[in-house]
């Protein structure tokens, strides 16, 4: 039995599909989505192996062919997960509306803007909890690249309120650090070793998890407790020096390091959407090998876009001046390895027959 690594397999049923039809050229071949991975006995012709893959795009890569991680494994631990992050989820829902209430009642522009932070926390943990489980669905007739980039949008509605929230504290804020009011720093006090204590509990609980997602969200929440330490230290200052400017000047600096958080990911998402050029692939390097391989004097329509920020697609037309179909094969079996590199799923590859070199 010979085992082979290949390039990501799109779906559960595409490799259902795929196994039932390489199974009937030997009932012993086996192919496990999700590692990526076949097993076929030595007998069975591999050329006759790659026309079956080729039907899906997929490539058999070679052994020191780098991967990245795929996610066809999440589900082992989705129950634990989904019970831990709903846990999260629901705590941050509290505790933002919470500091809502309390930073009107102690006056705490700090704590206001804290609350948005906290509050898009819980939004990014919902959302992401609620598209995930749409974005692993199988392909459809409507959704024919599959439902990948619903997980994108909670990204991307998060990232808005995020930014959004965050210039309407700078636009309260300002005012205030050249005209400060007195704040409960008693309260202020009480609510930021209640903020810290609820980090933690959310951070342990996510860091018994094994999922990316909760992995993610672990380290996130100890980035939020740098606002409750801060408040925290704040409200102790305050006890002794009535230094009321440092409230509006905290919020100011929460606000600024929400907007540098936020923005990054609105725009990637942003990006995405409007199918751009993934920013780690260099299209022209990529073009340049595809016109160094052996039979094709020229190309056009090279068009390449991500689907999910993971996941890519390329589109390709490629000229030759030879007539023989197995060659065609051939030429869009390497072109499918190349491209299998940059981390492409979906491809389509049209070789065009051209014996006088018209196009170069």
């Amino acid at each position: 039995m010979t085992h082979y690594r290949l390039s990501t397999i799109h779906c559960a049923n595409c490799a259902k599909t795929m196994e039932a039809q390489l199974q009937a050229l030997d009932d012993k071949i086996r192919l496990n989505y999700e590692h990526d991975t076949l097993v076929v006995p030595e007998n069975v012709p591999l050329s006759d192996v790659k026309k079956i893959l080729a039907i899906e795009k997929i490539v058999i890569l070679e052994d020191d062919f780098e991967t990245h991680d795929t996610d066809h494994a999440h589900h082992h631990h989705h129950d634990t997960s989904s019970k831990n992050m709903a846990v999260v989820f629901f705590m941050n829902v509290i505790f933002s509306v919470s500091e809502f209430i309390f930073g009107f009642l102690f006056n705490s522009s700090a704590i206001l803007t804290d609350a948005v932070h906290d509050f898009g926390d819980a939004l990014s943990i919902g959302l992401a909890w609620f598209f995930e489980k749409i974005s692993s669905r199988e392909p459809s007739r409507k959704y024919s690249f599959g439902h990948r980039r619903f997980s994108l949008l909670g990204a991307l509605i998060t990232s808005t309120i995020l930014i959004v929230g965050s210039i309407l504290a700078l636009l309260s804020s300002l005012p205030r650090l050249f005209n400060p009011q007195p704040v409960n720093y008693e309260g202020m006090f009480l609510l930021a070793i209640a903020a810290i204590g609820m980090n933690l509990f959310g951070t342990w609980l996510l860091s018994k998890g094994s999922s990316k997602n909760e992995k993610v969200l672990s380290r996130h929440l100890l980035e939020d407790m740098l606002g409750g330490i801060a408040i925290l230290v704040m409200s102790f200052v305050l006890r002794f020096q009535p230094w009321y400017f440092l409230d509006p000047l905290l919020s100011i600096g929460l606000a600024i390091f929400i907007l540098t958080h936020a923005v990054p990911p609105f725009v990637e998402s942003i990006s995405i959407f409007l199918e751009a050029v993934p920013e780690h692939v260099d299209l022209q390097s990529v073009e340049s090998d595809i016109r160094q391989i052996k039979g094709i004097h020229a190309l056009s329509h090279f068009h390449f876009w991500s689907i999910d920020g993971s996941e890519n697609a390329a589109a390709i037309t490629v000229y030759t001046d030879s007539p023989d179909v197995a060659f065609h094969e051939s030429l869009r079996e390497e072109i499918r390895v190349l491209l299998a590199k940059q981390h492409v799923t979906h491809s389509t590859i049209e070789v065009v027959y051209d014996p006088a070199l018209l196009v170069m």
